[in-house]
C-alpha cells in the first residue's frame, strides 16, 4: 500500500453509496480489509455461469414414479409415471401428442442420456386404477431442449373439466449411463467417448471440457460456449443434459493446447466433434477461457447414507456412514482412521456434495459430540474417483488397531482446491549435465540431496555428475497451493540459509525400462513463492523476511536449474535409455483438486557424457493409446501414484 494514499474515513454501511471524506485520524495500520468466502450467496448472479433459466408459473422439478415392485426400491429410477412439482404437491402431463423427442428432454433432466421405448399398454391397465391429478399438456418439445420448461407447453385452467380425453399419464423410460447401470452385463456394451474428457471438478458429470486430436489433450475455449453444445458433451459422457454451462475456466486452467472456438451445435449431434466450431489462432484464446460445464446426473441417494458430526461448520467433522454394526443392524458407525488419506477423503466430500478434500484426517478426538462409537467400516483404499466410499476396496471384517472412536476418520471439505502441474517442455529445454566439486557440494549433502555412494568418497575431493533442470510449478486450480505446516513449524536450514515449509515437494527419479529406480533426487519446499504470474493476477507469496509461503491461482514457482538440489545424482549411473520422471506433492500432504497431473515423464538417453531429454508431458496428456507407447515399464500409468 503506498503510505502517500490518503484514507477513507470509516465506518460506513455501505461504501458504494458514500461520497470521500478526506480528512480523518486513521494511519495505514488500522487499513480495513475483507475475506470473501469461496460460496456465492444464493441469490446472486454469477457472470460466468449459463443455466436455464426459470419463468413464473412454468416447470421446475420432474420425477418419474416407478410402479413396478422391483423398481420402486431402485436407484436411480430410470421408468415411470412423468410428474412436474406443483404447488406442495406433483401433478401429472396429459400424453396426447407426446413424442419421443418430449421424452429426451425429460431423461436430459433426470441424468440419463438417452430415451427408450416404453410398454404403454402395461401402464394403460395400471392408469385406469388411479386417479390422476394433471395440470400439464400439449408438450412440443424439439428434443434441442435442455429442461421441459423451455419446450411449447401449456396449463389446464384451474376449473377445467374433461382433462386429457382419450389420453393417460405420461410415461418414460430412459437409459442410463454405463456409471450408473446395474446391469454390469449392459455396462460393458455401451461405451461412452474415449476422445471428451472432464478434468477438475469436484462432483460426477462437472469439470472442465477437453478434447483429445493427435493423441493430445486440450481445452475447449468459451466464446458462444452455451447450453446446447454443453449438453452434447454431457450426453457422450453418459450423463444428461447440461445444468449449467461455465465460462471463464470456473473448472480450473488447462495446460495444453486449446483446439476449439466458438462452438455451435444444435443439441442433437453424438459428439461436440460433430458440430461446427473454429480453430484457434494465435491470438483467439488463452487458458482463462477455459470452457466447463456441469452435467445432470441420476439421483442415486448416495448422500443418504454419510454425514457429519461434531464439526464447526457443515463442512468439515468426524465422517459416520450407514452400514451393519455387530448385531447384524443397519446403524451410524464409523470409519477406522488407519490407511485414511486424501483420496478416500475426496470421495467423502465427493459423496456428501461438499465440492474438494482439505484435509484427510485421522484422529478426530476434538470432534467428538457425537454418541456412535463403534466402527463399521476400516482397510478402506480408494482411486479418488469413486462416487461413494462404499464402492472404495475395504474390509469384508472391520480390523482397526485403533478402535476407539478418537481415532475414527475425519475430513474438511472445501469448496475449491489448488491443482499444480508442471511445465514439462522447460524441463526439456533445460537439461543439462554438471561435473559438481565436493568441496561445494557440504550443504546438498547435509539436506540428503545426493546419492547413497557419496558418503563414501574422498570429500573433499572429486565431484559428483548432476542431471540438471529447471522446475516451473503452475497452480491452475482455484485455490492457492499453501503448505500443510504453519509457519510456526518451518524448519529453518543454516547451511542454505532458508526455512522447509514442506519436508518433500517433489521428487526426482531416473528408471530402466523396468521401472526400477537407478538415481533419485527430492526437492524440499524450501521456499514456495510466486515468481510471476499470468497477465491481470498479483504476486501473493514471497519467501524473503520470513514470509508467506505458498503458489497463488494463476501463478508459477520456478526453481532454476541453477539452484542447490534442483538435480539428480547420476554419478553411479551407466550409459542407457531411461525415463525421467517428476512428482510434484508425492505424499498427497496438501489438498489439490486433481492428483492425476502431478507426474511428469520423459525419455531419457544417456551416453555417458551428454544427456538428451525429448517426449516430456505431463502424466494425464496423452491419450491412453499413446501413453501405451511411451510406457515401456510397469511404473505409473497415467499418473495414478500410489
Amino acid at each position: 500500500m503506498d503510505a502517500q494514499r490518503q484514507i477513507w474515513q470509516g465506518p460506513r454501511q455501505n461504501l458504494a453509496g458514500q461520497c470521500p471524506v478526506w480528512r480523518s485520524d486513521c494511519t495505514h495500520d488500522e487499513d480495513a480489509g475483507v475475506v470473501c468466502k469461496d460460496e456465492r450467496i444464493p441469490g446472486f448472479l454469477d457472470s460466468n455461469v449459463i443455466d436455464a433459466q426459470m419463468v413464473e408459473n412454468r416447470v421446475e422439478e420432474v420425477r418419474l414414479r416407478a410402479v413396478v415392485g422391483g423398481a420402486k426400491k431402485k436407484l436411480p429410477v430410470t421408468e415411470g409415471v412423468l410428474e412436474v412439482k406443483y404447488k406442495d404437491g406433483w401433478a401429472q402431463i396429459c400424453d396426447l401428442g407426446w413424442t419421443p423427442k418430449n421424452n429426451r428432454v425429460v431423461c436430459g433432466m433426470l441424468g440419463f442420456p438417452n430415451e427408450r421405448k416404453v410398454n404403454k399398454n402395461f401402464y394403460k391397465l395400471y392408469l385406469e386404477r388411479q386417479k390422476s391429478h394433471f395440470r400439464i399438456h400439449s408438450v412440443a418439445c424439439t428434443g434441442t431442449e435442455v429442461h421441459l420448461a423451455a419446450c411449447p407447453l401449456e396449463f389446464y385452467k384451474p376449473n377445467a373439466t374433461s382433462l386429457c380425453e382419450g389420453g393417460q399419464a405420461a410415461v418414460v423410460s430412459c437409459m442410463p449411463g454405463p456409471l450408473f447401470m446395474q446391469n454390469t452385463g449392459l455396462k460393458k456394451k455401451i461405451k461412452i467417448s474415449t476422445n471428451v474428457r472432464l478434468k477438475g471438478g469436484a462432483k460426477v458429470g462437472e469439470g472442465r471440457v477437453e478434447v483429445l486430436k493427435d493423441n493430445e489433450w486440450g481445452s475447449v475455449c468459451d466464446d458462444r460456449w452455451n447450453l446446447q453444445s454443453a449438453s452434447v458433451v454431457c450426453r457422450e459422457l453418459g450423463f444428461g443434459s447440461a445444468k449449467e454451462a461455465l465460462t471463464g475456466s470456473r473448472m480450473g486452467q488447462g495446460m495444453g493446447p486449446i483446439y476449439m472456438n466458438e462452438v455451435k451445435c444444435i443439441g442433437q449431434e453424438k459428439s461436440i466433434w460433430n458440430c461446427p466450431f473454429k480453430n484457434i489462432t494465435s491470438e483467439g484464446c488463452i487458458h482463462t477461457e477455459d470452457a466447463a460445464v456441469r452435467c445432470n446426473i441420476p439421483y442415486m441417494g448416495l448422500e443418504n447414507s454419510i454425514r457429519l458430526t461434531g464439526g464447526r461448520t457443515r463442512y468439515e467433522g468426524r465422517v459416520e456412514v450407514l452400514g451393519l454394526d455387530s448385531n447384524g443392524t443397519k446403524s451410524w458407525g464409523l470409519i477406522c482412521g488407519e490407511s485414511w488419506s486424501m483420496k478416500e477423503a475426496m470421495v467423502a466430500c465427493r459423496q456428501l456434495g461438499l465440492g474438494y478434500a482439505n484435509q484427510a484426517l485421522q484422529e478426530t478426538w476434538y470432534w467428538d459430540s457425537s454418541n456412535v462409537t463403534e466402527m463399521v467400516m476400516s482397510g478402506l483404499k480408494c482411486t479418488g474417483t469413486e462416487m461413494a466410499l462404499s464402492q472404495c476396496q475395504h474390509h469384508k471384517t472391520v480390523s482397526c488397531q485403533k478402535a476407539a472412536a478418537k481415532f475414527s476418520a475425519g475430513v474438511i471439505c472445501s469448496e475449491t482446491a489448488s491443482d499444480l502441474v508442471l511445465n514439462a517442455s522447460l524441463v526439456e529445454q533445460t537439461v543439462y549435465i554438471e561435473d559438481r566439486p565436493l568441496h561445494m557440494l557440504y550443504c546438498a549433502a547435509e539436506e540428503d540431496c545426493l546419492s547413497t555412494s557419496a558418503a563414501k568418497a574422498n570429500w573433499p575431493y572429486g565431484h559428483r555428475r548432476l542431471l540438471r533442470f529447471s522446475s516451473q510449478i503452475h497452480n491452475i486450480g482455484r485455490a492457492d497451493f499453501k503448505p500443510k505446516a504453519g509457519r510456526h513449524s518451518w524448519i529453518w536450514h543454516a547451511c542454505h540459509a532458508h526455512y522447509h515449509s514442506m519436508n518433500i515437494f517433489t521428487h526426482y527419479d531416473l528408471l530402466n525400462s523396468n521401472g526400477t529406480k537407478v538415481a533419485e533426487g527430492h526437492k524440499a519446499s524450501f521456499c514456495l513463492e510466486d515468481t510471476d504470474c499470468h497477465e491481470g493476477i498479483s504476486k501473493r507469496y514471497a519467501c524473503a523476511n520470513f514470509g508467506d509461503q505458498g503458489i497463488t491461482v494463476g501463478c508459477w514457482d520456478l526453481y532454476r536449474h541453477d539452484i542447490d538440489c534442483q538435480w539428480i545424482d547420476i554419478t553411479d549411473v551407466k550409459p542407457g535409455n531411461y525415463m525421467l520422471q517428476v512428482v510434484i506433492n508425492p505424499n498427497q500432504e496438501v489438498a489439490e483438486s486433481d492428483f492425476t497431473n502431478n507426474a511428469m515423464k520423459c525419455n531419457c538417453k544417456y551416453d555417458g557424457h551428454r544427456i538428451w531429454l525429448h517426449n516430456c508431458h505431463v502424466g494425464d496428456a496423452l491419450s491412453e493409446e499413446a501413453e501405451r507407447r511411451f510406457d515401456k515399464y510397469p511404473g505409473q500409468l497415467n499418473n495414478q501414484i500410489s
